[in-house]
C-alpha cells in the first residue's frame, strides 16, 4: 500500500480510502450488510494495509460509526487508522439535531466521539452545505472543537466551489483551523468537478478524496443487484442515458484489453486525477476489494484515457 500526505497536513493516508456506508442497519437501506457480515471487509482493508476509514453519523442513523468503533477496537488499530467522519444530515426529528449550527456541531461531534469509542476524531467533515447556518457560525464552531482537541483537521463534502472557497477564505482571515481536504463527487460518470472543484483543491492545496469512483456500481456492471434496483440516490444520479451506456462500454473496452475488470479500470482512471489523494471505495463482496487493490496498480495510457473521457458531455451539477 502506497501512503501521501492529505492535502499540505502531514497526515500520512492510505492511497485509497475504504468506505463503510455499507455496513450497519438494513432498516436504514435494504441493501446494508450487518456487522458480522462486514466484519471480514474491514479485516481485509486493515491487512491490506489501509489506514483511512471513512464515515458519517447518516449512516444506518450512528449504527454505522459504532461498527467502525468496535472493529478498532477489537483489533487494536485505533492509533494507526485515519478516521473520518461527517455531520449534517437529520438524525432524529428534533429540529436542531441537524445542520450545521453552532449548538449542532458540539452536540454532533460529541455523539460521534462516544459511538466511534475514541477521544478524538482525525477528519471531521461538513457533508453538505447548510443553507439555513452562517458559514461564519459553522467554522467558529469547528475551530473551537479543533482546538478542544476533539477533531484534529477538518474537511468538506459536496458543494458548490464558491462556497468553499468562502469557508477557506473566512477561516484564514480569522486564522481558524481550516479545511484540508474536500470529498467531492468523481467518477467517469460525473466530471463536473474537473471545472472548478479540482483546480481548487489544487491551487490551494487541499486533499480530494472522492466519493463513489465507480458510481455506485454503474461503471462495474453492478446494475442487476439489490442495491441498484433499490438505491433511489442511484437513479437521481446516473440517469441510464445513452451517454452513460457509451461510457460503461469504453470502460469494458480497456478492461477487456487489459485483462481486469471494469471497476479497476473506472477507479484506476479516478487515481489518475491530478490532485486526487484517496478514491473512497467499499466493499459488500470479496471481488470488490480485489478489483479495487488492482487499480493501485493499472496505469492508463493517455490513449486509454482519451477513450474513456471522449463520451462525457457537461451535465448540471447536482451536489
Amino acid at each position: 500500500m502506497d501512503y501521501v500526505n492529505l492535502g499540505k497536513t502531514g497526515l500520512k493516508v492510505s492511497r485509497l480510502c475504504f468506505g463503510c456506508m455499507t455496513y450497519g442497519l438494513k432498516s436504514w437501506r435494504p441493501w446494508v450488510l450487518t456487522e458480522q457480515e462486514g466484519r471480514p471487509f474491514l479485516d481485509a482493508a486493515l491487512d491490506a494495509g489501509i489506514n483511512f476509514f471513512d464515515t458519517a453519523d447518516q449512516y444506518s442513523l450512528g449504527e454505522n460509526e459504532a461498527i467502525l468503533g468496535r472493529f478498532l477496537a477489537d483489533r487494536g488499530a485505533r492509533q494507526r487508522v485515519v478516521v473520518a467522519t461527517k455531520l449534517y444530515s437529520a438524525m432524529s426529528d428534533d429540529p436542531n439535531d441537524r445542520g450545521l449550527s453552532r449548538r449542532h456541531v458540539f452536540q454532533a461531534v460529541d455523539n460521534s466521539l462516544k459511538r466511534l469509542g475514541t477521544d478524538w476524531i482525525d477528519l471531521y467533515q461538513l457533508h453538505r452545505w447548510d443553507d439555513q447556518t452562517p458559514i461564519e457560525e459553522t467554522i467558529d464552531a469547528l475551530n473551537d472543537v479543533v482546538r478542544a482537541g476533539k477533531v484534529r483537521y477538518l474537511g468538506a463534502s459536496s458543494m458548490f466551489a464558491w462556497q468553499f472557497m468562502k469557508a477557506v477564505g473566512l477561516q484564514r482571515a480569522q486564522a481558524y483551523a481550516p479545511f484540508v481536504s474536500m470529498q467531492p463527487q468523481l467518477n467517469l460518470l460525473y466530471r463536473e468537478e474537473e471545472r472548478e472543484m479540482l483546480p481548487l483543491c489544487r491551487s490551494e492545496g487541499i486533499g480530494v478524496i472522492p466519493w463513489s469512483p465507480i458510481a455506485r456500481g454503474r461503471l462495474a456492471g453492478a446494475t442487476t443487484t439489490s442495491r441498484a434496483e433499490t438505491d433511489d440516490i442511484a437513479k437521481r444520479l446516473y440517469p441510464g442515458d445513452a451517454q452513460e451506456e457509451a461510457i460503461i462500454n469504453a470502460v469494458r473496452t480497456v478492461a477487456d484489453r487489459r485483462g481486469v475488470k471494469p471497476a479497476t479500470v473506472a477507479l484506476a482512471w479516478v487515481l489518475s486525477r491530478p490532485g486526487v489523494t484517496a478514491p473512497i471505495i467499499g466493499a459488500s463482496k470479496p471481488g470488490h476489494f480485489t478489483d479495487a487493490l488492482a487499480a493501485l496498480a493499472l496505469k492508463l495510457s493517455a490513449d486509454e484515457i482519451a477513450s474513456l473521457e471522449a463520451p462525457y458531455q457537461p451535465r448540471r451539477p447536482h451536489i
